[in-house]
Formats: structure tokens, sequence, C-alpha cells
């Protein structure tokens, strides 16, 4: 095990790590087998951070599906319920995508940048997901 990044605690340890696996169509799936690579190797790097084999559970159900909508992505409600239960210490993911348009969890862009909605805060969002 490496040293654990400083925003990993025991108490994460403590909890399932989740890779959700995911891609918007299957012909993405088709054209970037590479990103599927990536994503299936998060789980690797969840065991290097100091959780069990046992502890890392890969979520790959949704593969190929839109994001438009969770209706249909089970994988994403399973996702979303084992959060909400306490169950999960981290969430692996290549990369987030912001709730779908016209959502009122959807943040609004900012005068900062068209590209950083949030500003000053999406620094901080960047830097938790490269633990």
């Amino acid at each position: 095990m490496n040293a654990l990044p400083p925003k990993i605690e025991a108490r994460h340890l403590r909890l399932r790590a989740v890779v959700y696996v995911r891609q918007s169509t299957p012909r993405q799936v088709q054209a970037n087998p590479e990103s599927t690579r990536r994503q299936y190797g998060l789980a690797e790097r969840a065991r290097r951070m100091g959780w069990a084999a046992a502890q890392i559970e890969v979520i790959d159900e949704d593969l190929g599906l839109s994001g438009a909508s969770s209706h249909g992505r089970t994988g994403f409600q399973r996702l979303v319920a084992a959060i909400g239960l306490g169950e999960v210490g981290i969430v692996l993911v290549t990369e987030v995508s912001w709730p779908r348009r016209g959502s009122p969890a959807r943040p609004r862009r900012s005068r900062t940048s068209s590209r950083d909605p949030l500003g000053e805060k999406s620094r901080g969002l960047a830097q938790d997901q490269r633990l």
C-alpha cells in the first residue's frame, strides 16, 4: 500500500470503494476501448490506496447508456443508494458530468469563466478528483 492521500482517512477504508464505469453510447464503448480500460484500472488504484480487493466494487452495467436520465441506469441507482446508506468510502470515476441541463442542481455559469461554472470552488473539486 502506498502512503494514503491526505483526504483518505481510516474511516474511509472501512467502507467500500466503488468504481463507476460508464460511457454514453455503445459506439463510444467500441470506439474508445482505452477509456474503458482506464476506467476498469481504477480498481487497482483503489487497491494501491489501501482498499482490500474484497472491498472494491466495480459497477459497469451502465456502460453504453446515456446519462441524460437515471431511468434505466441501474448501476447509477445502486451507486446513489449505497452512498446514501453510508456504505461507500470513495467513488472512483474518470470523469464527472454535471446534472442534466435545466436541473436546479446544475450550477450556473459564473462570470469568471464559461468553462469553470464554480469559479474558485471547482479548483478544489479537481484536486479531490486527483487524490
